[in-house]
């Protein structure tokens, strides 16, 4: 994969959602994708509800390819981050008619859990980056584990690789896919979580969603 790092924090993603969503678009217009479809989500009938999951720094394209790929499902709602930077992505979400619940693992956790539940209750699917807003990198927090038991709906592994990407100078990489570039959609198999009962089985729980989304990352 051809990288190259930006000595800025997603300056480069900030700019494209706060000067306009027509740029963002116009941006993407220029990108190539491709659907690695490993677990039949577009095939998946719509009372059939999932949890997608995706590393904090994929993000960017989370709505675009949500929208692209699976435009016969009833709605949706992302777990933006309850900051300054959350609120840009958040307005990029609703323009692609999606519904932002501002919080995090940090800021507001309990509550944005609660409401991503009334979401699924709902009929609509939420979107959560387990590692985000403050990583570490690839580290998956516990509450996509707690929101999946609560409801029983499985979780929908994803990742975006990039044929050519930068990078921004952050804690987790922010990637951002250079114009014209390839960009190859993964979705997994469904992830159905366990029952837990103990600190030492919700961490195996933890650990093995992790390493389920980390199969599916090649450029980390």
């Amino acid at each position: 994969m051809g990288t190259k790092k930006l000595n800025i924090e997603s300056a480069l993603g900030r700019f494209l959602i706060a000067f306009g969503f027509p740029l963002l678009k116009l941006w993407i217009w220029t990108l190539r994708f491709e659907l690695d479809d490993r677990g039949g989500l577009p095939q998946m009938p719509i009372s059939q509800r999932v949890i997608a999951s995706l590393w904090h720094n994929r993000l960017l394209l989370s709505a675009h390819v949500i929208w692209k790929f699976t435009p016969e499902r009833r709605g949706g709602a992302a777990l933006i981050s309850a900051s300054r930077d959350g609120a840009l992505i958040g307005n990029v979400v609703e323009r692609y008619g999606f519904r932002p619940v501002r919080g995090s693992s940090s800021r507001r956790g309990t509550g944005a859990l609660l409401e991503l539940a009334d979401v699924i209750a709902s009929g609509s699917d939420p979107l959560i980056t387990p590692d985000g807003p403050r990583g570490p990198v690839y580290r998956l927090g516990g509450g996509i584990i707690l929101l999946a038991q609560k409801t029983g709906v499985p979780i929908m592994p994803m990742n975006f690789e990039y044929s050519k990407c930068w990078r921004a100078n952050n804690w987790d990489g922010f990637m951002i896919p250079k114009p014209f570039s390839k960009v190859r959609v993964i979705y997994g198999p469904p992830h159905f979580v366990r029952a837990t009962s103990t600190n030492a089985e919700f961490e195996a729980e933890r650990l093995r969603l992790e390493n389920v989304m980390m199969g599916l990352v090649e450029t980390r």
